[in-house]
């Protein structure tokens, strides 16, 4: 990759010979590189993605709409561009600590998360005016066509790896009325796609400002408040969902003026189980096709969403019988099952320091794993972190933009979901996983904790939770 990014900035930038820094993208396989001045580089392969960018920016950027300014123009070959640097935070990293309670969000987490919303109604109605047909990517418009395509995404990279056996003749009847009931929805916005707390930077005078939009079309304005309040991680309770769009909707009102709104709730539903359903299909696609075990990480909490969604008293899925015994089948099955505690099994998990030598086993059988994190890039090298430990925000950025322990992490979910699995369907009662590294301070600590909620979530399991050395015990049930 460092050969890469030298060729880039050979090419590209030739004279520049300040500090580089490459982000890491959530998903994206553009390049970004940080770079003195307050510039980011953004290398991508695909010509039109980056120029829908480029294009729609400058267009919401004239309107004055909260998107970063694109430096300059598009190079002559369309991979390469600069844009204004946004800083480093992230509305997903600023809501860390109410992820890590459960959904328990504070005060000033629920401000930004309405702050952002209230954002939402101008990025829609002022940003598609003038919006030109050319300038969208891969597509201008949410149709009958994109509705199918997301809808057998989600049937070919999930549900028929979930359910392998379903009647898809009936299946199709029902994705057909789901697509026109969608596409009978009138209101016509700019339709953002992919609107999240990762694509929604905090910048130091308070933001937000958006990003990673080039995805937009011309669409119904559901969908991107059912992208933003039903993401699977966030948790966020039905009380705060209700108490965003109560925002939204005062901010929409110059646009839309009132609007009836238990019509309003019922339609929304139904962009929420099409949404989740596009989402469970690339989580599908990025971890049973691409291997990539984070992202089946996230199934669990999107079903959770989706059995929500069947028990409510208002479900869209009444209109959709077939449909709606298939998802409860997706919701019954164990590893899916993301609330209900797994009676039996409990795993217990520990970070510690080799110098002062590994966890014992008290249940006698013997210890289980023993991960060694030592071969990971050390915070406890830096003055800045050493006196903080791996659940401090600090660490936790630093150990995720370098990425070392997150490929390292990878292997464990791997090794560690198999296991639960088995001793799951033996019926065995007792698992131990630990992590050591220098000082049981940092990387291990990180690492701990994160597989303990990773299982906890994945397999509704109790998860007893030791960080040796720092005098922490906590039962996840």
């Amino acid at each position: 990759m460092k050969s890469e990014i030298a060729e880039i900035l050979e090419k590209y930038l030739p004279d520049y010979r300040g500090k580089v820094e490459q982000i890491t993208g959530s998903g994206s396989n553009r390049i970004y590189l940080r770079l003195e001045g307050g510039l980011i580089a953004v290398y991508g392969a695909c010509v039109a993605e980056n120029r829908a960018f480029v294009q729609m920016a400058r267009h919401f950027a004239d309107k004055g709409l909260p998107v970063p300014q694109v430096m300059g123009d598009l190079s002559a070959d369309g991979h390469f561009y600069l844009q204004e640097d946004l800083g480093k935070r992230s509305l997903y990293d600023a809501l860390a600590g109410g992820r890590a309670k459960g959904g328990d969000y504070n005060e000033e987490e629920i401000g930004l998360l309405h702050r952002t919303i209230a954002e939402l109604p101008r990025m829609q109605f002022m940003g598609i005016e003038g919006l030109r047909a050319e300038w969208c990517y891969p597509v201008a418009e949410f149709d009958r066509e994109g509705v199918f395509f997301d809808l057998n995404y989600f049937k070919y990279c999930f549900l028929k790896a979930a359910v392998p056996d379903i009647d898809e003749i009936r299946l199709e009847r029902e994705f057909g009325r789901l697509a026109e009931m969608l596409l009978d929805e009138g209101s016509r916005v700019f339709l953002y796609r992919d609107f999240q707390a990762r694509n929604v930077m905090l910048t130091p005078e308070g933001g937000p400002r958006f990003i990673d939009f080039q995805g937009g079309r011309r669409g119904p304005i559901y969908y991107d408040i059912a992208s933003f309040l039903w993401q699977a991680a966030a948790k966020y309770s039905d009380e705060l969902r209700h108490s965003l769009i109560d925002t939204y909707l005062t901010h929409a009102k110059p646009f839309v003026g009132e609007v009836d709104r238990e019509e309003f709730d019922k339609q929304l539903k139904l962009f929420v189980l099409f949404r989740l359903m596009q989402v469970l299909g690339a989580y599908g696609f990025r971890g049973y096709f691409e291997k990539k075990a984070h992202f089946l990480t996230s199934i669990p909490p999107a079903v959770e969403n989706i059995r929500s969604l069947i028990e409510s008293e208002e479900s869209p899925l009444r209109d959709f019988p077939y449909l709606r015994e298939v998802l409860a089948e997706v919701c019954a099955k164990p590893e899916y099952q993301h609330r209900e505690k797994r009676e039996g099994l409990v795993v217990r998990v520990f970070s510690f320091s080799y110098k002062k030598g590994i966890p014992d086993d008290l249940s006698g059988n013997g210890g289980g794993y023993v991960f060694d994190c030592r071969s990971t890039h050390n915070p406890g090298r830096y003055e800045p972190y050493k006196q903080l430990i791996g659940l401090d925000q600090p660490v936790i950025d630093f150990l995720e933009k370098d990425g070392e322990i997150l490929i390292f992490l990878e292997s464990v979910y791997k090794l560690a979901d198999a296991h639960v699995e088995r001793y799951l369907e033996r019926g065995f009662t007792n698992l131990m996983f630990s992590f050591g590294c220098t000082g049981g301070q940092h990387r291990s600590v990180y690492s701990a904790e994160h597989l303990a909620h990773h299982l906890h979530e994945k397999f509704g399991i109790t998860v007893e939770l030791t960080h040796r050395e720092q005098k922490i015990h906590k039962t996840l049930e």
